[in-house]
């Protein structure tokens, strides 16, 4: 059903999104130099890699500087992007990545390669389903940038207390991946966007 429900409100969300998606895509390119979509390899169900699509928020070759979004005053984040992330706009293309089945509106965030390797055994299990746009721990780290932000050291902070909070949040929606379940995630998202 889920599935089902995915490919529907995919298809209908490119549909009826396409002109705002143009108009993001020329700001983006307009606006600074580089390509307007970002493939970022992340890793999905069954352990398997595949490139997630964003509209680009940052400077060209942004990532060699570190994988994190350290807040909104991260200099690498273009005058555009800082809108688009604000808003979530820049994750809209991944409704084609849950088209073509990459990935489900509702399941866990697909982490990258560097970080996954670091997951326990028992962490591993987030992988045994599709990963996805939002879920709880998306919505309940809205503001990751802005505590990354604040600490110390990033990056440690990431993996020692975010990461570990987050696949333990991922557990509520693969332990109950029903339909109810994966409408309440989408309902909870909206509402956390719209306040």
């Amino acid at each position: 059903m889920n599935r089902l429900a995915d490919l529907i409100f995919s298809f209908l969300g490119l549909l009826f999104l396409w002109p705002l998606l143009v108009l993001i895509g020329l700001a983006v390119y307009f606006t600074s130099k580089g390509p307007i979509f970002f493939h970022q390899q992340r890793v999905g169900k069954w352990n398997r890699d595949f490139y997630l699509i964003k509209f680009r928020t940052m400077k060209v070759d942004s990532e060699s500087k570190g994988q994190l979004t350290v807040g909104m005053a991260d200099s690498r984040i273009t005058s555009v992007g800082k809108y688009l992330r604000a808003w979530k706009l820049d994750e809209l293309p991944q409704l084609i990545n849950v088209f073509k089945g990459d990935m489900s509106l509702v399941g866990p965030r697909p982490e990258v390669r560097k970080y996954v390797r670091l997951y326990s055994h028992e962490q591993l299990k987030v992988l045994s389903v599709l990963p996805g746009i939002t879920d709880y721990a998306s919505i309940e780290y809205s503001n990751e940038n802005e505590l990354l932000e604040k600490a110390d050291d990033p990056e440690q902070f990431y993996i020692d207390t975010i990461m570990p909070d987050k696949i333990r949040l991922n557990q509520k929606f693969i332990e109950n991946p029903g339909f109810l379940n994966y409408i309440r995630v989408i309902l909870l998202t909206i509402k956390k966007i719209v306040s």
